[in-house]
């Protein structure tokens, strides 16, 4: 940085934007390949390549903030700002999902029966697996919170121990959405109730994955000394999101498990 007059990062040119497209691009349309003539290959390399994108993205900004000094002040606030507006934008991407539930529940047509849930669907127990899932994300909202204060306060043990204790509630979380979604008498092809179902499920399910990854990434950049008390912003950006995952699935346990059954 001592040879800019300004605190600002200006990025040097990156091929991974472009790779990233490419990856979503072939994921998207290899999933379309899937559905239609049952074949992965395209999906798959998507995927493989989009793994190889995150990875080296990653790798490349975790040097830039730890090692060469260019998250000065001013770069962190807008690191910040930017992570603000992409959980506002989450925020009205499960909107759109909760619109679609209550658009079709609080005056379900006569062809769904005249009732909610629709005729011919047995709803899940809100009170089973689904209430469990409510305990260990709220649990893992707590632990990540135990992480965030140890961090602070430079108790590079307990961060540690309470960052690893989040991940694998979080892989409890999934463990358990799996086995529901296994031995749930309905699927998504069971109208608009299975259909609002699983997929704002599953793309909540699609964010505790992604969560848990950048929990994890941060679990390793902590037990390599990456963090002090007052520069860690990739675990507070992580943090928050991880809170915004929490929030998401008590609206999804209120209004689809525990109201809609």
């Amino acid at each position: 940085m001592a040879h800019q007059a300004h605190p600002y990062h200006m990025v040097d040119p990156s091929p991974w934007p472009l790779t990233g497209a490419i990856a979503a691009l072939l994921m998207t349309s290899g999933l379309a390949i899937w559905f239609h003539f049952h074949s992965v290959l395209l999906m798959t390399l998507g995927t493989i390549l989009l793994v190889l994108t995150v990875c080296q993205w990653w790798r490349d900004v975790v040097r830039e903030g730890t090692f060469q000094g260019h998250h000065t002040p001013p770069v962190q606030k807008g690191l910040r700002y930017g992570m603000i507006l992409f959980i506002t934008s989450e925020v009205l991407f499960f909107l759109g999902f909760f619109w679609a539930f209550y658009h079709s529940s609080l005056a379900p047509t006569p062809e769904l029966g005249g009732y909610w849930p629709p005729a011919g669907i047995t709803a899940l127990d809100p009170f089973e697996v689904p209430l469990l899932n409510t305990a260990v994300l709220l649990a893992s909202g707590v632990t990540v919170t135990w992480a965030h204060h140890s961090i602070m306060e430079t108790k590079r043990k307990q961060a540690i121990q309470s960052l690893a204790l989040t991940i694998l509630l979080g892989a409890y979380f999934t463990f358990l959405q799996a086995l529901e979604y296994n031995e749930a008498p309905f699927t998504i092809a069971d109208g608009v109730y299975g259909a609002t179902f699983f997929v704002a499920t599953g793309f909540h399910g699609l964010h505790v994955l992604i969560g848990s990854t950048f929990l994890a990434v941060c679990l390793l950049r902590q037990i390599r000394h990456h963090f002090t008390s007052d520069h860690h912003f990739g675990f507070e950006a992580a943090a928050w999101y991880w809170h915004f995952v929490d929030v998401v699935w008590l609206f999804l346990y209120i209004s689809i498990y525990w109201w809609g059954s």
